[in-house]
């Protein structure tokens, strides 16, 4: 999957989830997802601003933990995924990469 694919799945699960209160930022190598969940619905864009938790991972393995065929606890463990800031915010991923 290339990252303009997980920009629209991200993008589409992002509208069926209610805001969060934060902004969450995935970094997938040189790109970035950024979650504003701070208003009425989720807006995601490109925009590299600050974020209460950041995500740092490659296409690669973001694909595999949306796959279900790596256990996030397990990416985060190995070194695969990096979460700085807000691990509570972290915890509620899950219902935007399924």
């Amino acid at each position: 999957m290339s990252f303009e694919s997980i920009l629209t799945a991200v993008t589409a699960q992002a509208a069926n989830v209610a805001p969060f209160g934060a902004k969450l930022k995935f970094v997938l190598g040189d790109s970035v997802i950024l979650i504003d969940g701070t208003g009425d619905s989720n807006v995601v864009s490109q925009n590299d601003e600050e974020a209460a938790c950041t995500i740092s991972t490659d296409t690669d393995t973001f694909n595999q933990l949306k796959s279900g065929d790596l256990n996030p606890m397990m990416a985060v463990m190995s070194g695969k995924v990096k979460i700085k800031g807000d691990m509570g915010l972290a915890m509620k991923l899950q219902s935007l990469i399924q």
